[in-house]
């Protein structure tokens, strides 16, 4: 038995000629290049927790802007123009005789009545001229009497009757030269008003024609501004005006005049409103803000920070279409306000978006985010 030798079994065995074999190897082949196919396209079924969070590719580029919907509403459209008050009536008075001040009767700053008594001039020598001139106008009447007695008695001549009657036109003209004269030595108010200026002191002496007072007549008051001549057609005399003056009061005027000719230099015109103004106690001078409303329209109330430019530079407001997409429209600013701006321009109803208007342009796709969302919270914060 130890001289047996073990049997050499290998490579004996063989599955060749099994069936099953041959096809068990094509199989395990296609798998192996199913999955390297599989893999290598990269594709994984998403779960459905993944596929409903994948974003909308609508959306995925868009940028996130504030829409603020707005509904156009009726405005009251105004013409506003800066100006300035100025009296109704302005007088210089001046002093019509010479001679020294004997009495000053009023001061500055007060209101005088019309031919009030603003000062006195000695008037001695006018008084004496009139007691002259009156009894030079007696004789010259009784001369003429004379002159028409004798000639009814044919003793005097026609020469001598017409040389009676020149001598009392002689006299009676210089007896009224000199009660002008004595009257003009009272300084008299040309009118009621505010006595603006009085250089007049008791003892000094003025000479004929110095200025010795200043009148202003300030009721009505009269604000002046320049209104452009594109504006000029839908003004007219006596149209309501509502007036700012720089103090704060407010008042309601007139347009009492419309210049009819423009500004050689600044091409507008003159206008005139009227406020009536008790007493004079507003002063002339003032700066003032005129407001005259010249029609009405539809439009937008915006903030002025929403406006924008376009490619050429022209004012306009973005807005969103249905689609999601920007839209600019030309807009004209019809009336501006301390708390924002009436535009027109815009259709009835728009989307006007509030902010990221800076970061779109016409055409592009956003997501807009109306009132009340995260956004618009963070933006007014």
């Amino acid at each position: 038995m130890s001289g047996e030798t073990t049997p050499d079994l290998t490579g004996k065995l063989s599955f060749d000629s099994d069936r099953g074999a041959g096809r068990s190897k094509w199989i395990a082949a296609l798998l192996v290049l199913l999955l390297i196919g599989w893999m290598g396209s990269g594709f994984v079924a998403p779960t459905a927790e993944e596929a409903s969070s994948e974003p909308d590719p609508i959306t995925a580029d868009a940028i996130s802007v504030a829409v603020t919907p707005s509904q156009a509403q009726d405005v009251q459209l105004v013409l506003s123009a800066e100006g300035q008050s100025e009296p109704d009536r302005l007088a210089r008075v001046q002093s019509e005789a010479a001679g020294q001040v004997v009495s000053v009767n009023a001061s500055r700053g007060d209101f005088v009545e019309a031919g009030q008594e603003l000062g006195r001039i000695a008037s001695d020598t006018f008084a004496a001229q009139v007691t002259q001139a009156s009894t030079q106008l007696e004789q010259a009447r009784r001369d003429l009497e004379n002159a028409l007695a004798l000639q009814e008695r044919g003793v005097a001549t026609e020469d001598r009757v017409s040389r009676a009657r020149a001598g009392e036109a002689a006299a009676q003209a210089a007896l009224t030269a000199a009660q002008e004269q004595l009257e003009n030595a009272i300084i008299r108010a040309p009118f009621a008003g505010r006595l603006n200026d009085l250089t007049l002191d008791e003892g000094e002496f003025v000479d004929a024609g110095d200025i010795v007072a200043e009148v202003l007549d300030n009721d009505p008051l009269t604000v002046v501004i320049q209104v452009p001549q594109q504006a000029l057609s839908r003004i007219e005399t006596g149209q309501a005006a509502q007036v700012q003056f720089i103090t704060g009061e407010e008042r309601v005027g007139q347009v009492s005049f419309i210049g009819g000719n423009a500004d050689q230099q600044t091409r507008t015109f003159r206008v005139e409103v009227t406020v009536d103004n008790p007493q004079s106690r507003m002063p002339a001078g003032l700066s003032a803000r005129v407001i005259l409303p010249t029609g009405e329209a539809r439009g937008h109330f915006i903030s002025p920070a929403i406006l924008s430019l376009g490619t050429n530079g022209e004012l306009g407001v973005k807005t969103v279409d249905a689609d999601n997409r920007v839209v600019f429209s030309d807009v004209a600013i019809v009336r501006a306000q301390t708390d924002g701006i009436w535009i027109t321009g815009l259709p009835e109803t728009a989307d006007i978006i509030t902010v990221g208007q800076g970061f779109v342009s016409a055409g592009d796709r956003v997501n807009p985010q109306y009132a009340g969302s995260d956004m618009t919270a963070e933006a007014g914060q």
